[in-house]
């Protein structure tokens, strides 16, 4: 018996038809090379509302920049506190002439404690200072040694740190370079790297399990980092000998993203230098260019963000601070069409709050790499200021 709910059409048996299907109209698969097949819809409808140049006219850039700041924390997730004194203990120490390179440990957070290289000058008096930020470079057993030369440190950990100067740094440890020169110099390993790492040992696919479990406790592990960042910015500060008008930071690549987004997030650095990280959603999300496979990606991206602003516009959160921009021309992972077009970008900023005077972008004969070349103008642009 039928249902007395069936319509008489549906209690006429008919023959069942195949028809073939347009694949016009179903494509079969949701995505490609690991991007939606929805991608250029999603590309096309970021507007950036957020950004200055989106602002009505009569807008008071302070007022634009403290919101702007707000929406990059928000998307940062909950923090780690920071309540505690930094507490900080010298470990270990070595003279290495004009300067003395300490090892140290002390409280990034209410949660944690680190160890960190800290060199400071010889002689009395206030110094400037800069935050030296490593690069990601899937390698994950240095951090700090990439950028200031370990000591007492296994042979392992010395020579990974000798190899990874000469391929990324053209033979120097920057952060050495700029003591030589007078400045107290500071770094830390970013979460996941040397003496951050994985208890259970380097796992590349760990970084985004870890971001995952993050994103779990309502935080991002861009947002750690960048914490960390500003922390160790205000550790600077609280120095006696440090001159807290001349806080800087400097990086490359991965340290180049720490760098910009610390200047955008904190008053407390007074300028930056960023090598070889900036570019623009179009170029970075299209389908020719794009590497963004997961993995390395979660350390450099802010869960939502691009819903309000492009990394050029969080960039911009600087101004009117002194920033150093630089790229190679044959950088492979940021094509030059992306990296010119950010550049405009935050130079528009810059010129629209009359500070173009204190923007600098530049792009050199070279691939994804800090010269010694760029760290002597590097250091020269830091001088002015």
């Amino acid at each position: 018996m039928c249902c007395p709910f069936c319509t008489s059409a549906q209690k006429q048996k008919k023959p069942f038809v195949w028809q073939e299907s347009s694949t016009d109209t179903c494509l079969h698969f949701g995505l490609q090379r690991e991007m939606p097949v929805f991608l250029n819809q999603a590309r096309e409808q970021l507007s950036f509302p957020m950004a200055w140049q989106n602002q009505p006219k009569k807008t008071k850039y302070n007022k634009w920049r403290k919101a702007a700041r707000q929406v990059v924390f928000d998307c940062m997730g909950t923090l780690p506190p920071t309540t505690k004194d930094f507490d900080c203990q010298i470990i270990d120490s070595e003279d290495r002439g004009k300067y003395i390179a300490y090892k140290v440990e002390l409280n990034i957070s209410d949660w944690e404690r680190i160890p960190a290289y800290l060199l400071r000058p010889k002689g009395e008096g206030k110094f400037p200072a800069v935050l030296m930020l490593h690069d990601h470079g899937a390698k994950f057993s240095i951090g700090k040694e990439k950028v200031i030369k370990p000591f007492n440190v296994s042979e392992a950990v010395m020579k990974d740190a000798e190899s990874w100067s000469v391929t990324c740094y053209d033979g120097n440890f920057v952060g050495d370079f700029y003591a030589e020169n007078g400045y107290v110099v500071f770094a830390i390993d970013a979460l996941f790297w040397s003496e951050r790492g994985r208890k259970e040992g380097i796992d590349y696919n760990a970084q985004q399990a870890l971001a995952s479990n993050l994103q779990q406790l309502g935080m991002s592990l861009c947002g750690v980092i960048t914490a960390d960042d500003i922390r160790s910015a205000e550790f600077l500060q609280s120095l006696d000998y440090v001159n807290e008008n001349r806080i800087f930071s400097v990086g490359l690549s991965m340290g180049s993203h720490r760098s910009w987004m610390l200047n955008a997030c904190s008053d407390i650095v007074k300028g930056g230098v960023a090598v070889c990280w900036m570019t623009n959603s179009d170029q970075q999300m299209s389908s020719e260019n794009h590497r963004n496979t997961g993995g390395s990606v979660y350390t450099m991206s802010l869960p939502f963000i691009r819903s309000y602003l492009d990394f050029p516009h969080v960039a911009s959160i600087a101004c009117p601070k002194p920033m150093y921009f630089i790229n190679g021309d044959h950088d492979k992972l940021f094509p030059l069409k992306g990296v010119l077009e950010a550049h405009e970008t935050i130079r528009e900023v810059w010129e629209s709050q009359g500070a173009g005077q204190h923007f600098r972008s530049e792009i050199w004969d070279a691939p994804h790499f800090f010269s010694k070349g760029m760290l002597e103008e590097s250091l020269k642009f830091l001088n002015q200021y």
